[in-house]
């Protein structure tokens, strides 16, 4: 399945949640699903309905496809951790994801954007795919050309929300650094990762 490319808000009411990496827009003005008015009946999800609403929390957030998320799904299924939490740190540990909640973008979209037009330094050396998975001791940093973009500027003077602990962030470099393992705590909005492992326990091998 290809990534979405259309309207953000509408990914974000289907799924009745906010989602940070996908875009700085609210919705609660309408927080009720697209095609439907305010205050009209909503039909009780089943089981099948509620695990899949999970999975497409965090697949719309992360902007991967169902091919990717499967992929990891099934590396988290290997470790010897909990398969939900490894698959979170295994989807924040994305070049793309570090690079909005080290606060270089306003959204995971954004910094894709970065990532793909060669703005983007590991270790002083450019990688330009958004799925490049950052280690502890990392350093990550954008071009100068990069560094006066606005929405660059405005980003890192305003974050779209709070660095968490696993990163460290130099403001006189404006160099970001993965210090830890991303943790469940400091995940960005509320999901239930067991039912996105259970989702998946059949299907994934």
């Amino acid at each position: 399945m290809a990534r979405y490319t259309g309207p953000k808000l509408k990914l974000m009411r289907s799924v009745g949640i906010q989602l940070p990496g996908l875009s700085r827009k609210s919705i609660e003005r309408k927080p009720f699903p697209p095609g439907m008015k305010e205050g009209q009946f909503r039909r009780k999800k089943s089981d099948y309905g509620l695990h899949l609403l999970e999975k497409q929390k965090l697949r719309f957030n992360f902007g991967v496809t169902e091919k990717y998320l499967r992929k990891t799904v099934r590396e988290a299924f290997r470790s010897r951790e909990h398969s939900g939490y490894k698959l979170l740190e295994l989807l924040e540990r994305r070049l793309d994801s570090f690079l909005f909640r080290a606060g270089f973008a306003p959204s995971i979209p954004a910094a894709r954007q970065l990532v793909r037009h060669n703005h983007v330094k590991v270790n002083g050396k450019r990688v330009n795919i958004p799925s490049f998975r950052v280690e502890p001791g990392q350093e990550i940093t954008l071009t100068e050309k990069a560094l006066k973009i606005p929405v660059v500027a405005s980003s890192l003077e305003q974050p779209s929300m709070a660095r968490p602990a696993w990163l460290s962030f130099e403001n006189d470099k404006n160099a970001a650094k993965m210090i830890a393992l991303p943790d469940r705590e400091s995940f960005s909005f509320p999901i239930e990762v067991n039912l996105i492992v259970e989702f998946y326990a059949r299907s994934v091998k």
